[in-house]
């Protein structure tokens, strides 16, 4: 199984699809939040919804595509991360949520963007 791109080719990945989400009609609201918790790539408001996006980059080789590599662990990290973010922006505290993964595949050319929207849904 190939790994996750961090570096140069994570950021790069990171700019394409916070392009494409905006070229979708998502307005940014922040990036690259970081907590103790982890980091979250993305947030963006879709209408009144506040999404929380996790980029994931695989390169040329991987047998999973990039979207599947977001494990229980990393759903627990950006949902703690996601509850700082509201603890910290009082603006968007009363705002629906939703989990996106954004998977960049570069096996292709150009890269193939995969949005999946509503990815998965935090335990209470």
């Amino acid at each position: 199984m190939g790994r996750v791109a961090t570096g140069p080719l994570g950021r790069h990945a990171e700019n394409e699809v916070f392009r494409f989400l905006c070229g979708q009609g998502l307005r940014p609201v922040a990036r690259n939040f970081r907590t103790r918790h982890g980091e979250i790539d993305l947030v963006l408001e879709d209408g009144s919804c506040l999404v929380f996006v996790e980029v994931r980059t695989r390169g040329a080789g991987s047998f999973v595509e990039a979207r599947l590599t977001v494990d229980a662990r990393k759903q627990r990290k950006l949902a703690r991360a996601a509850l700082l973010f509201l603890a910290r922006n009082p603006l968007f505290r009363h705002h629906a949520c939703r989990f996106d993964v954004v998977g960049v595949d570069h096996d292709a050319d150009p890269p193939l963007i995969d949005w999946l929207k509503d990815a998965f849904r935090p335990d209470p």
